[in-house]
Order: C-alpha cells, then sequence, then structure tokens
C-alpha cells in the first residue's frame, strides 16, 4: 500500500502572493489552479490555498494553529532555513534549538506567509521522538 498523502486547504487572500511565497519562496510546485484557488506540492504533501474575501487575522503566538514539516535530516532541514533567509521570507521565529540532550531535542524555526499562516519546519534528534516518548509529558513550549 502507498503511503496516503496529508491534504490541508489554508486561507489567502490572492493567488500571486501565495505563489510567491510558496513556489518562488519554498520551492513547492503548483498544481491545478483557479481564479480562487491553487494547489501546492507541499513536500509530497497536497496543501490547497483557497482565496478568502474574510477578514484574515494574525495569531497572538504559534498556538493554536499552525503547519509544517519535519525533516528526516538536519541537512535537510538547514538546507530549507538556508532557502528561507536567502528569499527572505518572513521568520515568524528564527531558527533555535530545543530541548538540547533530551529525547524531544530538535531543531525549529517558523515562517509566516503573506496571510498570517504559520509554518514550522524542524528536525528531531531522536527519530523515536516524533510519534514516540508517550511518557514524557511536555507536548510544545512548557509554558504557552
Amino acid at each position: 500500500m502507498k503511503q496516503p498523502i496529508f491534504h490541508l486547504a489554508i486561507p489567502i487572500k490572492n493567488i500571486t502572493d501565495a505563489k510567491a511565497f510558496y513556489v518562488n519562496g519554498l520551492g513547492c510546485e503548483v498544481g491545478r489552479e483557479t481564479e480562487q484557488a491553487v494547489i501546492l506540492n507541499f513536500y509530497g504533501h497536497q496543501v490547497v490555498a483557497h482565496v478568502t474575501n474574510e477578514e484574515l487575522i494574525p495569531q497572538k503566538g504559534i498556538y493554536p494553529r499552525h503547519f509544517g514539516m519535519i525533516f528526516p535530516t538536519q541537512k535537510e532541514w538547514e538546507t530549507i532555513w538556508q532557502r528561507a533567509t536567502s528569499k527572505q521570507l518572513q521568520f515568524y521565529q528564527n531558527a533555535k534549538h530545543r530541548f538540547p540532550g533530551e529525547l524531544t531535542e530538535h531543531r525549529t524555526f517558523f515562517l509566516q506567509d503573506p496571510f498570517y499562516n504559520l509554518l514550522e519546519f524542524k528536525h528531531y534528534s531522536y527519530p523515536e521522538a516524533i510519534f514516540g516518548g508517550q511518557e514524557l509529558t511536555a507536548v510544545g513550549d512548557r509554558t504557552h
């Protein structure tokens, strides 16, 4: 059986700015496109950006909503961080090394697209931390 592909729909104000961020900035490929939506190949997963007339409001912090990718190697994580930096994408949180020495040790940074969608890119030092570590009580920041 093939691995399922994750699908996510996000709000945007216009296709042009969405493509500038996701295609030119992050290197995503465009699938189908209309005046109201664009399908993006987001590292092998489907993100559909839908134009909305509703007001888009910035979040006050990374919780409760963000999405992104967990890269299998630190080198791949560094590559996307370097790309985001060189393309001058808007960082919501700069790169940091979290929980060093713990099972949940990881590198992370957050971007904000032009429509206030927050994206996290991370790499765990210990792959079992992605779904394992049920005995641990912390999820996310220790305070939020």
